[in-house]
């Protein structure tokens, strides 16, 4: 059994590293200018095929990720990322609306926050969460790279 993995991969955004758990299971994108984990370097299946799927997506050619990812957290934080997932590409919620939807609606902040850690960016599109003010709000790739993703999407904030 091989353990946690690292694999880096240039795409349209520049150097995006993924990580695995040595089971297969996708735990981490890191977005260009992110501090690496430190663990062995390796291209395996899994990491080829996230790589594959992440420029296919930067390309246009895919809307959706069809990999096995694994992300831990409380309660609160599964339910957030869970229902982050399943905003359709091209669309964008508010931080409100995410909170109200996994039946916390004052807890808009704390919907900020997991965005704000969330270890699959792109994969668990968070950059489609917005504030409600307007704008683009935080983002870990920067809020260049926020609006980037979804004006790719075709979606405006």
């Amino acid at each position: 059994m091989r353990g946690p993995c690292i694999c880096s991969f240039i795409t349209l955004i520049g150097t995006v590293s993924i990580t695995e758990d040595g089971e297969g299971r996708i735990t981490g994108v890191y977005l260009p200018s992110s501090n690496l984990p430190p663990m062995d370097d390796e291209e395996t299946d899994p990491l080829s095929e996230a790589g594959l799927q992440l420029n296919e997506y930067l390309a246009g050619k895919r809307r959706e990720f069809d990999l096995d990812i694994h992300y831990t957290g409380t309660e609160f934080r599964m339910a957030v990322m869970e229902e982050i997932r399943r905003i359709p590409y091209g669309e964008v919620r508010t931080y409100k609306e995410i909170a109200t939807a996994v039946g916390s609606p004052n807890s808009s902040r704390a919907v900020g926050n997991v965005c704000a850690e969330n270890p699959l960016p792109i994969i668990v599109p968070c950059h489609r969460v917005v504030p409600s003010t307007g704008g683009y709000g935080y983002y870990e790739g920067g809020t260049a790279l926020k609006r980037r993703l979804i004006e790719h999407e075709g979606s405006q904030s």
